[in-house]
């Protein structure tokens, strides 16, 4: 009896406990459940939305920190609120800001991911990490948390591939990618119908359009890349499916860990340029 207990394991997709040599999951048939990468570290550890939710929190103010420590100068305390502790366009460049400037002339194409952790000013961080994280939880309870970082690393990127697109030179912000986890979460709203559905739409619905509201009536917002992670959200909500549609399978978590490493090595890699170019200027 002892020996059995040793031999068990929670299947990586489903989590529910079984032998580890089982060549199948008896609950949901995923084959080979006790292979060492299936049951990486790595990928059990995107299980908890909350701490997963303050990782990336904790990202974008660390992104926004650097983006200051590599100003010319001290940040200015300008009388525009959303000016208050700007980083420079050359600081944001160097870590990754995107638009047509960074692809067209430096093809940076990698800036589509790394401008979601970029802001222009400490209200216009506070701003999106407060949206961010009543809307993350939110979609991590219907989608799973796993389809929720791809419903925000790629929904982001490609509501700046939209925005780039359509012209945008130069443009950063988390706003995007929080576009398409609205987006999501209005597809989930519409699709489930109900009470709750109906409830969610609607009081979501709001959010998206006080988005777009606010959009068009401050100068220097980025409607193509809020109205890109609009449909990106709901074009991957419908593709991915929601938890009571289908549970999350070994594709969900191995295309959010790809997510999640490729954004690793692009922050990095932004952070190791943006410190190189301040040392040399």
């Amino acid at each position: 009896m002892a020996n059995q207990k040793m031999n068990s394991i929670c299947c990586p997709n489903c989590r529910k406990l079984i032998s580890a040599d089982e060549p199948l999951c008896p609950y949901c048939g995923i084959s080979n459940p006790g292979s060492w990468w299936k049951n990486n570290l790595f990928i059990r550890g995107l299980d908890n939305a909350d701490n997963l939710i303050y990782a990336v929190i904790a990202v974008n103010v660390g992104m926004f920190v650097i983006s200051l420590m590599l100003n010319s100068r001290f940040p200015s305390l300008s009388v525009n609120p959303f000016h208050v502790l700007s980083p420079e366009n050359r600081s944001l460049f160097f870590l990754g800001a995107t638009g047509t400037i960074p692809i067209d002339r430096y093809h940076r194409f990698w800036t589509l991911i790394s401008a979601n952790y970029l802001h222009g000013g400490i209200l216009h961080l506070l701003f999106n990490m407060f949206a961010f994280r009543q809307l993350a939880a939110l979609v991590a309870r219907e989608y799973g948390t796993y389809r929720m970082i791809i419903l925000y690393s790629l929904g982001g990127a490609i509501g700046f591939w939209i925005s780039y697109r359509a012209g945008i030179i130069f443009t950063i912000g988390a706003s995007a990618a929080i576009c398409a986890l609205i987006g999501a979460i209005l597809y989930y709203g519409i699709s489930r119908g109900g009470t709750y559905g109906r409830a969610i739409y609607t009081q979501i619905g709001s959010w998206a359009l006080a988005i777009l509201l606010f959009g068009f009536l401050v100068p220097e917002i980025n409607n193509w890349g809020h109205m890109g992670g609009f449909f990106a959200g709901a074009v991957l909500g419908y593709f991915l499916g929601y938890q009571e549609k289908k549970r999350e399978k070994l594709f969900h978590k191995i295309t959010a860990v790809v997510c999640v490493a490729a954004t690793i090595m692009i922050l990095a890699g932004a952070v190791a340029f943006g410190i190189y170019c301040r040392i040399l200027t």
